[in-house]
């Protein structure tokens, strides 16, 4: 059975569209569909725009070996892009002698997962470096940045079109069905369409879940559970005294209230971490109040009222509170026996980094 396209990918944010570059390089006919106006305006475009080392994450893990690999493709494609990035560098933090002993382990996970630039640094070196900052050991990740995310994002959609793809934006998917030889959606918006295609990716990010189950033919087994963690992020008011991100240890729900700078020297702090059952991106002034408690610990003179509400994102996890932390799923035809079907699930951080290297994945499962 003859298909409208070779592929589609729903779902424009950064990931959907390096998916959608990826395939459309690889000769593909590829079409990228957004349900929003606008592309990544989801989690995408609420994040702390870090690229991040690889440092964390279980070895052998989703998490690690792909953010590491995307990590260098990042780089070396901003570069060639001229996309807005600094190797600004990062502190993981320790306050106290307790908090110094479990670097160690930070330090081993780093070590294992391929991320051989770190070193320690001493609190005499610390305060050299940073003066205001407070703590008694750290661990200097030099290959941490920042990166313009909108600007990255324009770039794939740029190269998806060089290559002939297209990327629909205000069309939602209202359904679907897995058909002989490929799929059938129908779309909404001011254009619907039923259109064929014999690959399709699931790359929705916070509505991966609900699109999956409303394409038949898709094994509900195959679809993890979702939860929803929202982080609301605060700037600091007047000049940043810091010149590296900062960041405490990290715990359960995700690597803590952070200290990050923009690509004009802003700083931010977050995200905190709110479970809940619903979409909002409200930011209640409310919740800085424990942001100073939190930042305080590594920045002491940080003073009354210099906080101000930012902006929240909300991440799309498959673990729940209480739960250990979910590595990135990335089910394809030998998971769930659908030829042609690739779901994303759980991609979060380090989704931004690990883009270009999740692509080639996708890439990978439908060879």
């Amino acid at each position: 059975m003859s298909m409208d396209i070779d592929a589609i990918v729903i779902g424009a944010g950064v990931v959907g569209l390096a998916t959608g570059r990826a395939l459309a390089m690889s000769g593909r006919e590829v079409l990228v569909i957004e349900r929003h106006k606008h592309i990544g305006q989801e989690t995408s475009s609420r994040n702390s725009e870090v690229i991040h080392a690889g440092i964390y994450y279980p070895k052998g893990s989703l998490k690690a070996t792909l953010c590491v690999k995307g990590r260098k493709m990042l780089y070396d494609y901003c570069q060639s892009h001229h996309v807005e990035h600094q190797r600004l560098g990062k502190l993981i933090v320790a306050t106290n002698d307790q908090q110094a002993e479990n670097l160690q382990q930070i330090f081993q996970k780093a070590l294992g997962n391929g991320v051989d630039d770190c070193s320690y640094l001493d609190q005499q070196t610390l305060q050299e470096m940073e003066p205001h900052l407070n703590a008694v050991r750290a661990i200097h990740s030099p290959s941490t940045g920042i990166i313009n995310s909108h600007e990255l994002m324009l770039a794939y959609q740029a190269d998806i079109e060089a290559h002939g793809g297209t990327v629909v934006l205000d069309t939602p998917v209202i359904g679907g069905e897995v058909i002989e030889g490929g799929f059938r959606l129908q779309t909404g918006g001011s254009e619907p369409m039923d259109i064929t295609c014999r690959e399709l990716i699931n790359s929705a990010g916070l509505g991966a879940q609900s699109l999956a189950a409303s394409i038949r033919g898709i094994p509900a087994g195959s679809v993890p559970k979702q939860y929803l963690s929202r982080g609301c992020y605060f700037t600091l008011s007047g000049k940043a005294p810091f010149k590296h991100l900062i960041y405490p240890m990290p715990n359960n729900a995700g690597l803590g209230v952070h200290l990050t700078l923009d690509l004009q020297g802003q700083a931010r702090f977050g995200p905190d971490t709110q479970w809940t059952d619903e979409i909002d991106y409200t930011v209640d002034p409310r919740r800085g109040d424990a942001f100073y408690g939190a930042v305080r610990e590594y920045f002491p003179a940080l003073e009354d009222g210099r906080l101000d509400p930012a902006y929240s994102g909300i991440r799309p996890k498959i673990a729940g509170p209480g739960e250990e932390a979910a590595d990135f799923m990335i089910s394809g035809p030998a998971d769930h026996g659908v030829p042609g079907w690739v779901g994303l699930y759980g991609i979060e951080s380090p989704g931004l980094t690990s883009s270009m290297a999740i692509a080639d994945q996708v890439v990978s499962e439908l060879s």
